[in-house]
């Protein structure tokens, strides 16, 4: 158990660098099994000690990141219906201070969103500065339910100009280029898409159907969905290829084992975080000596 308490770390660094698009233009969705284990344990028990390694962490470096107030975070989450995006956040973020950081679920666009452009009702939710922002499904739904679902777009009520046959790599291109001005000006942007199978997905249905206290997960909305896989693994392969970059980077996590998942998403957070290089301020000089005026002060009160 030791030894593979301090190999665990090491193994999700290469699995981390495995699971992250950096040549999207060669990707294939195909080539990323969803029930690959890379040889973590199959027993969550034995890796425990790594998500909670993972969440003290996390925390330590949300503090900095609020107390420097120089960057903003925006985590976003895509995947098939029952891929564990809540299990996700529930198991990895769940040492984050909720006061610094919002989590967004976009269901169906209300009339108000659907009368500005596609990018306007995420857009206004991105993180400030010192702040994490959590999108569980996103401004990426434009380019998939709205591609494999068509009448979606007639919605919109978008000019015809705007809907002509190039309308994807158009939208593919407004996505790259919100998601640099984000970088640009101190954001950010990981993605995460969990990847499940069909034959996973099958499973965790009929678990939501026989457990009472589940059920409430269940849509038969869900049950249409999974009858487009086809059409949106193709809408997934595209999206990624199109909008991994490295300023906003996609991770295809395997998500058939959930804590695999759940290992992944943190490790790829915390490697993401430590590279900003978060520090406490500093305080010098004239705030310094007022500060320790102050204490000497508060020193020579009577208790």
């Amino acid at each position: 158990m030791a030894k593979q308490r301090n190999e665990t770390p090491m193994k999700l660094a290469k699995i981390v660098k495995h699971c992250r698009i950096d040549k999207p233009r060669h990707f294939k969705l195909a080539d990323h099994d969803p029930a690959e284990r890379f040889g973590l344990s199959t027993d969550i028990e034995d890796v425990r000690h790594v998500l909670a390694d993972g969440v003290a962490r996390m925390e330590e470096l949300q503090q900095r990141l609020y107390a420097q107030g120089q960057w903003g975070v925006l985590m976003v989450f895509q995947g098939m219906d029952a891929a564990g995006k809540d299990g996700v956040l529930k198991h990895v973020m769940s040492g984050i201070n909720p006061q610094g950081c919002e989590v967004h679920a976009f269901k169906t666009p209300s009339a108000d969103e659907l009368a500005h452009d596609f990018l306007w009702r995420t857009g206004k939710d991105v993180p400030a500065r010192g702040r994490i922002g959590i999108f569980n499904r996103s401004h990426y739904e434009e380019v998939l339910a709205v591609r494999v679902h068509p009448e979606f777009l007639e919605r919109q009520n978008l000019p015809s100009s705007a809907t002509g046959k190039n309308i994807w790599e158009h939208r593919f291109e407004e996505i790259r280029a919100f998601e640099r001005h984000l970088a640009r000006n101190g954001t950010l942007v990981l993605k995460f898409h969990l990847r499940i199978s069909k034959g996973e997905q099958h499973k965790r249905f009929l678990a939501r159907l026989d457990e009472p206290f589940k059920r409430w997960k269940f849509s038969v909305n869900d049950i249409a969905e999974r009858g487009y896989w086809d059409e949106y693994m193709v809408a997934y392969q595209d999206m990624i290829r199109e909008t991994s970059t490295d300023y906003a980077p996609w991770y295809v996590v395997p998500a058939d084992h959930k804590h695999v998942a759940w290992l992944v998403v943190s490790a790829a957070i915390i490697e993401a975080l430590e590279g900003l290089k978060l520090e406490y301020p500093k305080v010098t000089g004239k705030a310094l000596e007022r500060l320790k005026k102050v204490e000497r002060a508060l020193k020579a009160e009577k208790a």
